[in-house]
């Protein structure tokens, strides 16, 4: 299978968040953004792979800084590491409010997603293929975090 490049699958989705996004407290509610940044990492698992594909798991989802109503909200998304089946995929979430072009990093997130084939079974996934040290650097560190998520499946699997 030829590998392909975070390039070539990597995703940009820009929203103006609404009313209809609020929460309680006035600000755009945490779950509207959850839902947007998984799409975003579907789009990028899907380019990847040209299959279906599911969320296998989220390891990471911080909220660095608030998003308002009526902030343009950029959701940039790219492919850290691939396995046999799955792939990691690293969502930046960048909110800018458009009166006065102030741009806030607000959320970072991992995901694991899984190729599906036509009758719904793990398929494998083209490699990646790593161009600059960025890339390098991700891929290291989405290595670090499949271990652990494997060492910490384990241990819910003696307990469980």
């Amino acid at each position: 299978m030829k590998g392909k490049t975070a390039k070539e699958s990597s995703v940009i989705i820009a929203q103006v968040m609404n009313p209809q996004d609020a929460n309680p407290a006035g600000n755009v509610h945490g779950g509207v953004i959850m839902k947007l940044i998984d799409t975003a990492a579907a789009v990028v698992a899907t380019r990847h792979s040209r299959c279906n594909t599911v969320t296998a798991s989220i390891d990471s989802l911080l909220f660095h800084n608030p998003i308002y109503i009526g902030d343009l909200v950029f959701f940039k998304s790219s492919l850290n590491m691939t396995g046999k089946t799955s792939m990691e995929i690293g969502v930046r979430v960048e909110a800018e409010n458009l009166m006065t072009g102030e741009i806030r990093h607000s959320v970072s997130a991992y995901l694991t997603f899984v190729a599906l084939d036509k009758d719904g079974r793990p398929t494998p996934v083209p490699p990646l293929n790593l161009e600059t040290d960025e890339e390098r650097r991700r891929n290291k560190e989405a290595y670090e975090r499949r271990k652990n998520r494997l060492e910490m499946r384990e241990r819910y699997k003696k307990v469980g």
